[in-house]
């Protein structure tokens, strides 16, 4: 996505019903086709802890001791390959990080363990990494910045940008003391 197809919600209608403002994404399921090779991934590389498995069909992993923030299973795809290009489905998940630096952090685990970015984005009310988990899911790791430092037209519409992030100055965060 440009950062010239993002277009202001000027005109656009609302629902008068909303949902509820502290409604939020609680988990995902992702079909993968080797339960072993998805927690080595999402345990060993993003650092998810093993909350329970199902024999070789199915685990759940999640941060701080939530029940599961991921789940994985094999039960439609064991042994199966991404779809394709062009079809429907999750474009990716994408995993909040509290901080800059706990996002800094995942970053070095990515490079520790070898894993190939497909991007990395300041979007402005965040900075993004995009990546493949190996079953070629999508995977966003991010961070928001504070609400008050999120970009704005001169209407005060929402001004979300994608611009290239600056890596170099994402590690730095691991050289200062955590506040």
């Amino acid at each position: 996505m440009s950062a010239s197809s993002i277009v202001p919600l000027r005109n656009e209608p609302q629902n008068p019903d909303p949902i509820e403002p502290g409604t939020r994404i609680g988990h995902v399921h992702l079909k993968v086709a080797d339960l072993d090779r998805a927690l080595a991934f999402y345990n060993g590389v993003l650092g998810f802890q093993l909350m329970q498995r199902y024999g070789r069909e199915a685990a759940f992993v999640s941060a701080g001791g939530y029940h599961h923030h991921i789940g994985l299973n094999t039960w439609e795809s064991k042994g199966g390959h991404p779809p394709a290009r062009g079809t429907t489905g999750l474009f990716h998940l994408a995993i909040l990080y509290p901080t800059r630096r706990a996002l800094a952090a995942a970053l070095k685990r990515l490079i520790d363990a070898g894993v190939q970015l497909d991007g990395a984005s300041d979007h402005g009310v965040s900075e993004a990494l995009y990546l493949r988990d190996p079953d070629g899911n999508g995977v966003e790791l991010y961070w928001d910045r504070p609400e008050a430092a999120w970009p704005h037209t001169a209407n005060g519409e929402l001004a979300m940008v994608t611009e290239p992030l600056d890596l170099r100055s994402l590690l730095r965060e691991l050289e200062t003391q955590p506040a």
